[in-house]
């Protein structure tokens, strides 16, 4: 019986291999999809095996930088769009849902970030940093660099069909 469970998991390892190598960010096991990083396991006996495992999203961005002055945003500047309170690795970005974590690796390594605010409407493809004072957001300034979306929001799994 384990020799059966251990060929299944080496089966489900190079299917998951494959399915990433031709690019596909779905894999499926017992009938149903999921798209996302480690979403669900299958369990075979006393271990536990990731099902679901993706690459980041990546998306080439403007980043630029603001702070909780009320000459960059609204009449309540320490309070999100999401109405959360600012804080460090927070984040604005109208093409991203709330809740979306996503990582700047080339300027901030692994640190996640998490959009909980709004920029005007006129920027659609910037995401902008908080920062805790003005003078540190404008010696971030303006920089072209690409995001890692590691986690949407609301993600669910899709029964197979």
């Amino acid at each position: 019986m384990q020799c059966r469970a251990f060929l299944f998991a080496m089966n489900t390892l190079l299917a998951a291999m494959i399915i990433i190598s031709l690019g596909n960010p779905l894999i499926t096991l017992s009938g149903k999809f999921f798209n996302g990083q480690i979403s669900k396991y299958e369990s075979l006996g006393t271990e536990e095996i990731p099902v679901a495992i993706t690459t980041p999203k990546r998306m080439w961005v403007t980043i630029t930088a603001y702070s909780s002055t009320p000459e960059e945003t609204d009449d309540t500047p320490f309070i999100t769009a999401k109405g959360s309170y600012v804080r460090d690795g927070i984040v604005a970005a109208n093409f991203l849902d709330f809740g979306t974590e996503i990582r700047i690796p080339e300027l901030f390594g692994e640190k996640t970030f998490i959009v909980e605010d709004r920029m005007h409407d006129r920027f659609s493809d910037r995401v902008d940093i908080w920062f805790p004072e003005k003078e540190l957001a404008k010696q971030f300034g303006k920089r072209h660099t690409y995001i890692e979306v590691v986690l949407e929001p609301n993600h669910q799994e899709l029964a197979l069909k």
